[in-house]
């Protein structure tokens, strides 16, 4: 039975589930996304994943900066959604919003909630070191991600995972689950159970400040570092390049069984000492340039001991 939905959402992460959505044949009368913003080099006004993917299929698009003014829920309120799914749509939904919909709204999330409630579970499971996460379907309340779970998917985050490769995992995962939930809602047998009380942890915002890559930590520290910020922003560290410092990128690593000083580079320049073990780089990226394989980068790039800036 197919159901009226207004669906809500702004990235590349949102954009399997609406086509999930129309695929097994809802009604998504209405897309609600983010504002196109500048972005690039060139500061070109672009729309959402999530708006390119809604006008290819002909689907009304709203981009409210805000929820809260009275016109606005007027027009959410004349879609007259039976449901709202919601995926990383980026804006609060408030009270009124939240009541319009007859069977409420549905929220899609990438982590075994409660842990990592908030903005950015994926990295933040990953730089924390679990070894399990997980995507979960919740019925949406007013509280940052408090709502109870409904249906939920545990997925394993392999060693060298990174959380690009667990992003597009947890993507195509939550499409098939959140189709799921609706089939369910729409024979009225959705089930939903509050979250425990305990265990709930908060994964706040990435800041810039944490993309800097300090060799004093241990090599498991900053491994998780990596690859939890890996595509974007991406960990860098700092080098001596002639009379000027740059900035590398590290897109993927692994832990090495070698040792030595902070900072030193060791064997053929692919393995960085760490305060505790050592780090091998499989993957970077110069400023301006493309991503390259280690072995690739140091053809035009050697390093050796001395040259990693220790300091900001």
């Amino acid at each position: 039975m197919s159901l009226r939905v207004v669906f809500m959402g702004t990235p590349e992460f949102a954009v399997p589930t609406l086509s999930e959505l129309i695929s097994v044949g809802h009604d998504v009368v209405a897309v609600y996304t983010q504002p196109p913003r500048p972005s690039g080099r060139g500061k070109n006004v672009r729309p959402s994943p999530v708006q390119k993917f809604a006008e290819l299929n002909n689907i009304a698009v709203e981009t409210p900066v805000s929820l809260k003014d009275s016109d606005t829920l007027q027009i959410f309120s004349g879609y007259r959604p039976e449901v709202a799914v919601v995926v990383a749509y980026g804006l609060i939904l408030p009270q009124n919003v939240l009541d319009t919909p007859d069977a409420g709204c549905l929220n899609l999330h990438a982590s075994l909630l409660p842990r990592w409630r908030g903005a950015a579970p994926i990295q933040r499971a990953i730089m924390a070191g679990d070894q399990n996460t997980g995507i979960m379907v919740m019925r949406m309340e007013a509280g940052l991600d408090t709502g109870p779970v409904c249906l939920g998917e545990q997925v394993p985050i392999r060693p060298t995972m990174t959380a690009g490769d667990l992003h597009d995992e947890l993507a195509q995962l939550g499409a098939g689950l959140m189709t799921r939930a609706l089939a369910a809602l729409s024979r009225g047998s959705l089930e939903c159970r509050p979250q425990p009380s305990e265990g709930i942890t908060y994964a706040e915002k990435i800041e810039k400040s944490e993309a800097r890559i300090n060799w004093s930590d241990t090599a498991s520290n900053i491994h998780n570092q990596i690859r939890g910020l890996s595509p974007f922003p991406g960990a860098w560290f700092a080098v001596k390049a002639g009379d000027r410092i740059e900035r590398i990128k590290i897109l993927r690593s692994e832990i090495s069984d070698r040792s030595g000083n902070a900072g030193d580079v060791l064997e053929d320049g692919t393995v960085i000492a760490c305060g505790e073990g050592a780090v091998k780089l499989l993957e970077v990226q110069r400023s301006g340039k493309k991503v390259a394989a280690m072995e690739e980068f140091l053809r035009g790039f050697p390093l050796k001991t001395g040259d990693l800036e220790m300091d900001e």
